[in-house]
Formats: structure tokens, C-alpha cells, sequence
């Protein structure tokens, strides 16, 4: 099955709803302007119930099937932006100063809007699907709040599937691989603590900068000579903050950054890890040192019946050239793994062509696109749910 006619007809309609979406970037879990205009389409067309508030401001809508009874399966979309200054020049760039859309949420809640009106007229399927627009999925943990508020046993939910946009991959080509497809995420501050003084007398301090500096430079062992070559291992020190005058080495320094790992296991080794590291190269200083580790988003891992469920979808929506069944993982992040947790499910990538990337000051969603997401998620609900 190609691209359904009826979502090209809605192509515009569609992209209409995105570029008002874009203009109006909200973050975290402050999505109220965003929640309620998905809440108002889906009353519009005729969901049979809609839920507002879940996870503090999801919205789910349920569609019931004409063809009888049957499970219910949920399909999700992301609502929040990011706090970034756009710098596309679009007609429809984001009005709100240091907020803007630059991953495709605005994409991605635009075509789930659109299946939801393809579906809310056809029917054409048993049971019900549940459209999941969540918040907060830019490091809020949206997805695992709206688990968390009981979304799943709520509306029995037995399957779930997600979609994210990716640049680079030609416009109507999907990938998609079983197991992990995005990587869990750590985050890290670690402060050290010297004693500061005057630049012209170092031998008088201890020097929290010169031991901060080399903890940056031994954290990167950790993936070169800790993890096993084979597992993916992703350390990144992306603050530094020390002083503020040239000529007074300070008391503290604070790093932060990210972990990024395809294993759980992986990810604990690497803190034990960063705690030893740190603590030695501040110990060889004369130095203390606190490191505060915080796990969050796990691993986005597909279901192996899922994914073969997802791919066969993708291919009667694009043809099975146009499906990378195999992708290589990335390391960036995804709360839908909450989703992912609670139920099996998959989680496939949709091409955006030739664009800037995520989360560039330049990224803008692509509309060419919304005819793609939007069969793919019709015919996905439509297939799983067949009578």
C-alpha cells in the first residue's frame, strides 16, 4: 500500500496545524497552548473520548474500531520544543523568544493529528487505538510520567509504537532495527574542591582547575580502555566552570555532563568508574571532590515481534527498499523507552531528507514528509487491529 490518497488530500490541513505548532514552541511539561489545541482537534473529530492532564499535560484521545472488539494499541507523539533561538527565517518561525521547535515535535504531533482524523472517519478496524501526545520528552521524562499516571492500564494499551524524524535519511525511507535503537542517558556534576589563592603563589593553593583538567582527560578512558570495544560507551564533559578574575586561582570547580550506553550494565561500570577516576586524580592534588550521577532515560529498546510488525508496515507504506531494517543505533536519547518498558512495542525513524540536524538552530521539520507519517501510522493501526 503506497501512500494513502486521503493523507495527501490532508498534506496542507496538516501542515497548516505544524507551522502553528512552530510558531508557538512551549517547553517540558508547560505545553498548555500545545496540549490544548491537540485536545480541540481530536473533540473535532469526533474522538470517542478524549483524556487531558495526564502526566501533568498529556492528552490521550481513544478511537473505537467499526469492525468489533478487539485489544487497543497506542501510538505516541511528543509535544515540547527546545530553549533555543531559531535561526531558519522561516514564515512560520517560532515566535517566542529562546524556544523553538528543532527536533520535529511539531512534525511529529501534526501527522499523529492527522491519522487521528483519517481514523475518526474510516474506522476501518476492530478495537481501539489510543493517540498519545505527550510533554516533556526533551530530558522531563513526559513518557514516564503518563506511564506513571496509570495510561496504560488506564485504556488497556497491549502494544505501543513510536516515530521520530531523522535528517539525512531521504524523505518516504524508514529504519528501524530490533533490541536497542537509542541509548540510555546519564547525567553528571562533579565539583572540585581546592583551595584558592593568588595566581602569582600556586605553590600556596591547591588547584582545583589543574586536577579538574585532568579528570576531563581521564573520563575519556573509560571508553577507551574500560568498556569492552564491542559495547557502545559515549562520556562527554560539556561544562566547565571555574573563577572569575585572571589573577585568583578559585576555591571550586564545577564539570557536567552526559553518559550515553547501550547497557545497563554498561552504564553502571561507567559510573563506578567516573567515581574512582575522580576521586584518585583529586586525591593526587590535594584535592576533594563530590560526583553526583543521576541515570535517567533507559535504553530505547524494540521488541523483536514489534519491530518485524513496524518494518512490514513501513514497507507497504514505502516499499521494502526503502526500509533500513538494520539501522546502527544512536546515542542520543528517548523517554519513549518508559513506553517501551511498560509494554512491547516499537520505535522507528522517518526520513526528513536533507535538512539541518536535531536540535541546530536551523532544523526545521519537513512537510513533505506528513503524507509519509501519516499512512504509516493509518495503515499501522489499521493492520494491527485488522478483523
Amino acid at each position: 500500500m503506497p501512500i494513502l490518497n486521503r493523507s495527501a488530500e490532508l498534506q496542507p490541513e496538516i501542515a497548516e496545524w505544524r507551522r502553528d505548532l512552530h510558531r508557538n514552541p512551549e517547553l517540558l511539561f508547560d505545553v498548555h497552548r500545545t496540549a490544548a489545541f491537540v485536545a480541540e482537534k481530536l473533540a473535532e473529530f469526533g474522538c470517542d473520548e478524549v483524556v487531558t492532564g495526564l502526566g501533568q499535560t498529556g492528552v490521550v484521545g481513544i478511537i473505537q474500531g467499526n469492525l468489533g472488539e478487539g485489544p487497543t494499541i497506542g501510538m505516541r507523539a511528543d509535544m515540547d520544543a527546545l530553549p533555543m533561538t531559531e535561526m531558519t527565517g522561516k514564515p512560520w518561525a517560532s515566535t517566542v523568544p529562546g524556544k523553538m521547535h528543532a527536533c520535529g515535535h511539531d512534525g511529529h504531533t501534526a501527522m499523529l493529528l492527522g491519522a487521528a482524523k483519517y481514523l475518526s472517519e474510516t474506522r476501518n478496524f476492530k478495537g481501539r487505538v489510543a493517540v498519545i501526545f505527550q510533554p516533556a520528552e526533551e530530558g522531563g521524562g513526559g513518557g514516564n510520567e503518563m506511564v506513571k499516571d496509570g495510561m496504560m492500564d488506564r485504556f488497556a494499551i497491549e502494544r505501543v509504537f513510536g516515530m521520530h524524524n531523522l535528517p539525512g535519511l531521504p524523505v518516504g525511507e524508514f529504519a528501524i532495527c530490533p533490541g536497542p535503537i537509542m541509548a540510555a542517558t546519564a547525567e553528571f556534576v562533579i565539583t572540585v574542591k581546592g583551595r584558592g589563592g593568588h595566581a602569582a603563589m600556586p605553590h600556596t593553593v591547591v588547584d582545583p582547575i589543574l586536577a579538574a583538567s585532568q579528570i576531563v582527560t581521564a573520563l575519556q578512558s573509560i571508553a577507551s580502555r574500560n568498556v569492552h570495544p564491542l559495547d557502545s560507551v559515549v562520556v562527554s564533559v560539556t561544562k566547565f566552570h571555574a573563577g572569575d578574575a585572571l589573577n585568583v586561582i578559585p576555591d571550586t570547580v564545577e564539570l557536567a555532563g552526559t553518559v550515553r550506553t547501550l547497557k545497563k550494565e554498561v552504564n553502571a561500570d561507567a559510573e563506578k568508574r567516573m567515581r574512582t577516576i575522580c576521586e584518585g586524580v583529586a586525591a593526587a592534588h590535594g584535592a576533594e571532590v563530590d560526583v553526583y550521577y543521576d541515570s535517567n532515560y533507559p535504553v530505547t529498546f524494540n521488541h523483536a515481534e514489534e519491530t518485524v510488525f513496524a518494518s512490514g508496515v513501513a514497507s507497504d507504506v514505502a516499499g521494502a527498499a526503502q526500509v533500513d531494517t538494520n539501522v546502527t543505533p544512536t546515542m542520543g536519547g528517548e523517554d519513549f523507552s518508559y513506553m517501551l518498558e511498560a509494554r512491547p512495542g516499537a520505535f522507528i525513524f522517518i526520513g526528513n531528507g536533507d535538512s539541518a540536524a536535531l536540535h541546530n538552530t536551523r532544523y526545521d521539520f519537513n512537510d513533505e514528509v506528513i503524507p509519509h507519517g501519516v499512512s504509516y501510522w493509518v495503515r499501522l493501526a489499521e493492520k494491527a487491529l485488522a478483523a
